[in-house]
């Protein structure tokens, strides 16, 4: 909404501008002729509109050498306030007025004034004048906003046509409703729509009275009386309805739309523009930037996820979509609950939504695949979550914290070398998934959801990812987001920064009846030395066939023997103990110093424990050369 509003009178010599700027300002009719251009004046807001903005009221002339000026004049107004006030001047506005302002560019409203009414012919009413004057221009013309009738001798309607003028600034008709077609905009529409959507709050489809009376305190800040209540319903309710249908029924989205329409209509779509604000829209109807997206800054080495507030946000609004109790989300269900927003998130499509997350037997989304979906998502962007949550309508109920920030929370940021014992203190870890093609990776994301095995073999091309929960020894409940990356391996590998920055743990994994499985990860190990900084746990898959000798330097057990780390852990999807990984896998996350190598202490050390060996080496060849050189020093002395 515009804080300042510039007003320009504009009209033929003699049509009363000055005068009615001057009823204005003095609050009384002229006594004496006013000087032909008033001076330029600016109300306060406390003298202003209601909506709390600056006006400023520009005066002008229709004299050929003025003309220059009344460009300038025209083009840095807001709003045109087009005066006439006889059949001569009423002429000009659709033959030289209204097409002077199209040839100057301007994009503006204009306000129509037929002033002098104290002047009107005997027997011509209000009415008459508005239908066989005023409509048919405002028919031809678009641009005027409004009509209205003044004296300024009279003090006649003088306050209302500026009010006129600021309203078309501060709550303008054109994006909201179209005149020649007699309905509302469908940018309007939609945008009501979801106004609809969030205060039916049983999604019922209808509003109920209580539902009324809450949508007019929050918008209005009044409570309704129940005859108003009762003609509001009997104005929008079909016909054939008897009375006592007219008092139960609520008001359906179609009645909803309706009476916004009648606002509109009836000149009153202050109204409209009212709720519109109340639900955060900007004069655009798009919804504010700044409710979208609010400043929410993640520290370095630390993370978002929902906090208590936003868990039961998400857990309220599944429970209330999920229509027929059946413990997921159908599509139609689904596109119900997205229906206010832009649709399911982009970044829930590429993942492969839902398949990403937990299902029940018809595939729909369960509410632990619901909140585990949106702890990922909250994780990896949050910025999408609070954008998400302002469209659903997330209340805040918190004084402390304003607007959809209070759904999040940050974690306390880890510490850059995360072989240090200690717990890291977050409830969602992102794991990547590394080992040679077939060994068994899709599987064992497929097993993390509960999925059935199927031994038919498809490559992974496209990255991979499944999310769920995971109970921690203690019965604690984290997020645990398992990662295979397919052909952007590579990559994401080969960039040591965005690895660090993306990844909490990862699992080595190789076919325990594949000799040449195992290799995978030396190789990898070897070509990425930026593995080594990150926590790992390494996993031998297949362990239902037959275990063979890996054709490497070192097998799998001795290597992990050599770094002082636990032995792979042998399991197979097809054995339901596989559930025991993904515990392994979280509390490894959760207490990252136990995925490194160990020094002879039993302390977590660098890397494969090659830096605590030379540091060792080069601190004791230090203190020798010191010794050596205190001796030799001592029997210098004593020789001489």
């Amino acid at each position: 909404m515009a804080s300042t509003v510039r007003i320009c009178v504009v009209g033929d010599e003699a049509t009363g501008k000055s005068s009615l700027i001057s009823a204005l300002i003095k609050d009384t009719p002229p006594t004496s002729p006013v000087q032909p251009v008033f001076p330029s004046i600016t109300l306060p807001p406390s003298l202003s509109t209601p909506d709390n903005v600056t006006t400023t009221i520009v005066d002008t002339s229709a004299l050929p050498q003025e003309r220059q000026n009344l460009r300038k004049e025209v083009r840095k107004s807001n709003v045109i306030l087009l005066v006439y006030s006889d059949h001569y001047s009423y002429e000009r506005i659709a033959l030289f007025w209204l097409p002077y302002f199209r040839s100057l560019g301007v994009n503006v409203p204009v306000v129509l004034c037929a002033n002098k009414s104290d002047l009107m012919p005997t027997g011509e009413t209000t009415a008459s004048v508005v239908e066989e004057e005023m409509m048919p221009v405002m028919a031809e013309f678009k641009e005027i906003d409004s009509c209205v009738r003044t004296s300024a001798r009279e003090g006649y309607n003088v306050n209302e046509v500026f009010f006129l003028c600021q309203k078309a600034v501060t709550h303008p008709i054109a994006p909201i409703y179209d005149a020649k077609e007699g309905c509302l905009k469908p940018a309007a529409v939609e945008a009501l729509k979801r106004v609809f959507y969030l205060c039916d709050r049983d999604q019922d489809g209808v509003l109920s009275d209580k539902e009324v009376h809450d949508f007019q305190m929050k918008c209005f800040e009044k409570p309704l009386s129940e005859a108003d209540l009762a003609s509001i319903k009997r104005s929008v309710i079909k016909p054939g309805s008897t009375d006592e249908e007219k008092e139960a029924a609520g008001i359906d989205l179609d009645g909803f739309l309706l009476l916004n329409r009648m606002f509109a209509e009836k000149g009153r779509h202050e109204t409209i523009w009212i709720i519109l604000r109340k639900f955060q829209y900007s004069d655009s109807l798009s919804l504010k930037d700044h409710f979208l997206h609010p400043k929410f800054d993640v520290p370095a080495f630390a993370s978002a996820e929902l906090s208590p507030a936003g868990y039961r946000f998400f857990v309220d609004l599944f429970l209330l979509h999920d229509q027929d109790n059946d413990g997921g989300l159908s599509d139609t269900e689904l596109a119900h609950l997205f229906a206010p927003t832009p649709g399911i998130p982009s970044s829930w499509q590429e993942a492969g939504f839902p398949s990403c997350t937990v299902r029940n037997e018809a595939g729909y989304i369960t509410l632990q695949g619901w909140l585990a979906q949106w702890s990922m998502t909250t994780f990896e962007s949050p910025k999408t979550t609070l954008e998400y949550l302002a469209y659903l309508g997330f209340n805040n109920d918190n004084p402390t914290r304003a607007g959809t920030t209070a759904a999040l929370k940050t974690t306390k940021p880890r510490s850059k070398r995360r072989n240090r014992p200690g717990r890291i203190e977050r409830n969602v870890f992102h794991c990547y998934i590394l080992g040679a093609p077939s060994s068994g990776k899709s599987s064992l994301l497929n097993a993390f959801l509960h999925r059935p095995f199927s031994p038919t073999y498809h490559p992974t091309i496209k990255p991979q990812t499944a999310v769920n929960a995971v109970e921690l020894h203690g019965g604690k409940q984290c997020y645990l987001i398992l990662s295979e990356m397919g052909e952007l391996e590579p990559a994401i590998l080969e960039n040591p920064t965005k690895l660090m920055n993306s990844c909490d743990l990862l699992c080595f994994v190789y076919d325990s009846s594949d000799p040449d499985s195992f290799r995978h990860i030396l190789e990898l190990r070897r070509k990425y030395p930026a593995l080594e900084e990150l926590p790992a746990v390494y996993t031998a898959l297949k362990a239902d066939r037959d275990r063979a000798v890996q054709r490497t330097e070192v097998q799998p057990d001795g290597f992990c023997e050599g770094m002082r780390m636990g032995k792979p852990l042998h399991v197979s999807v097809r054995w339901n103990s596989i559930g025991e990984l993904f515990a392994q896998l979280a509390e490894c996350a959760t207490f990252p110093s136990q995925g490194f190598p160990k020094s002879e202490d039993g302390e977590a050390g660098e890397g494969d424990g090659s830096g605590m060996v030379l540091w060792v080496g080069g601190g004791a060849a230090l203190c020798a050369a010191l010794a050596l050189g205190w001796v030799w020093r001592r029997n210098w002395i004593g020789d001489r």
